[in-house]
């Protein structure tokens, strides 16, 4: 029997490249698994807008703030990211927000064994569905959705956790830590986790 590889996969659920990173790197776990091998991924929290507000505002509104009208078109029209890995990447319908429960909701489900199925529902819900993933009524539905058991629990842990990892001073996310062997991080390729998880 292959040893159980444990991932840890730190990523922030408004963040396209986490999404694309992930959504290879479950494709490359589904792999693994189907060759016979044992995997358990471990969602850790960063949040690349800490100042974001749970009431949530549209991401356009943000981008064209931020970089301009001009630039914000262009990003918006881009139909091109995220089209080779299948995604659906709806811009006009994001909702930029907080993702400080959304955090705490990925940590009870990976506590549960239902870290992928919870990631992926997160960041579909945030680029394709157009959803608030810091309304608490949006987070209980994505959690019944995936079998998630909640609790209104666990604020102070994860702003300790947060911070922890914060202090290691990892690269750009998404990143995933495979023990005792590479971090991967930036644009994440398939057969790069794949030749992870086998090593």
């Amino acid at each position: 029997m292959t040893p159980l590889r444990r991932v840890e996969a730190v990523l922030d659920f408004v963040c396209v490249h986490c999404y694309i990173g992930f959504t290879r790197y479950a494709r490359a776990v589904c792999r693994y698994r189907a060759d016979g091998g044992t995997a358990e991924t471990v969602l850790r929290p960063v949040q690349l807008r800490p100042d974001a507000s749970p009431a949530g505002e549209p991401l356009i509104a943000v981008w064209s703030r931020e970089h301009g009208a001009a630039v914000t078109a262009q990003l918006a029209a881009d139909t091109s990211l995220g089209a080779d890995d299948g995604l659906d990447l709806n811009f006009h319908r994001a909702v930029f927000t907080s993702t400080f429960d959304a955090h705490r909701l990925a940590a009870q489900a990976s506590a549960q064994g239902k870290a992928e199925q919870m990631a992926e529902r997160l960041f579909r819900g945030y680029f394709t569905d157009g959803l608030n993933i810091a309304d608490p009524t949006v987070l209980a539905r994505l959690a019944a959705e995936t079998g998630v058991m909640t609790n209104g629990g666990g604020a102070d842990a994860m702003h300790a956790e947060l911070d922890r990892i914060r202090e290691l001073d990892l690269p750009t996310p998404p990143v995933f830590l495979f023990p005792g062997g590479p971090a991967l991080s930036g644009q994440v390729r398939e057969d790069d986790v794949l030749a992870a998880l086998r090593e």
